[in-house]
């Protein structure tokens, strides 16, 4: 299964918990989740951006995603935790990448991926970045969000 599919299992299962009130986030874990979400989108930009970057700054920017997803993990418990890894492994063929020739040697069983395998990496680096805005915006307790009822005369 390449990425983009992992990371769209990963979306909808968080969707289902969060609207059948399964999963709901505590203001730490939602503090967490924005911040995880804002490293992803400074890290990968739009496609139009990353595509007309080198390779080896694809990569660095895709290595960058790895680094925030953990550090996160490393905050967090629970359903948070758990998405959170499954993100990580998702992304994990990106830790076996390498931008450069190994020329003489061993590149310690590194490949050089193919510029779609980039492009489905980044692609599913979005759709996190998206699934998250969704796990906070859909988390937000509406009932605690009352209209002003002197207003409408109640």
């Amino acid at each position: 299964m390449d990425m983009r599919r992992i990371v769209a299992v990963l979306a909808e299962e968080a969707e289902q918990q969060i609207h059948g009130q399964v999963w709901r986030l505590d203001p730490s874990d939602r503090a967490l989740a924005l911040d995880t979400e804002a490293g992803l989108r400074d890290a990968v930009g739009p496609p139009n951006v990353q595509e007309d970057l080198p390779q080896i700054k694809r990569l660095e920017h895709l290595r960058e995603t790895l680094a925030v997803l953990a550090i996160s993990l490393a905050r967090t418990h629970g359903r948070l935790a758990w998405f959170l890894s499954g993100a990580l492994n998702a992304l994990e063929p990106v830790l076996r990448w390498r931008a450069m020739p190994a020329d003489h040697g061993g590149s310690f069983g590194t490949l050089l991926p193919r510029p779609e395998e980039y492009t489905e990496a980044e692609d599913a680096v979005r759709r996190l970045q998206d699934a998250l805005a969704v796990i906070v915006a859909e988390t937000v307790d509406l009932g605690s969000v009352r209209p002003n009822q002197e207003a409408n005369g109640d």
